[in-house]
């Protein structure tokens, strides 16, 4: 029951989705295509078949996006092929660009 001059307040929840950033993959002459596909399969969860295709597309142009995520998501990412990279010994490099 509502008393007299009372004031019911409706309050608006915006909700807004996170920004996205892309992931790119560059290419550079020493690390093997078999590591990029590795680290596509296990760190950005790509099928085989989506990985090989992913890794010739930044054999062929250079550069590839290879995911879009939030932004702690894509550096954590980058971060973790980075590092695996440079445990093999590969100059492999990302980037992270919003999207």
């Amino acid at each position: 029951m509502a008393v007299q001059g009372e004031t019911r307040e409706k309050t608006r929840i915006n909700v807004r989705e996170p920004k996205h950033y892309q992931v790119i993959m560059h290419n550079d002459d020493f690390t093997s295509m078999e590591f990029v596909v590795e680290i596509l399969i296990d760190i950005f969860r790509k099928k085989p078949a989506e990985a090989e295709l992913l890794m010739l597309t930044v054999h062929e142009s250079g550069r590839a996006a290879v995911g879009n995520y939030p932004y702690d998501i894509a550096a954590t990412k980058v971060q973790a092929a980075t590092a695996r990279a440079r445990q093999e010994g590969f100059p492999f490099r990302m980037t992270v660009e919003e999207a």
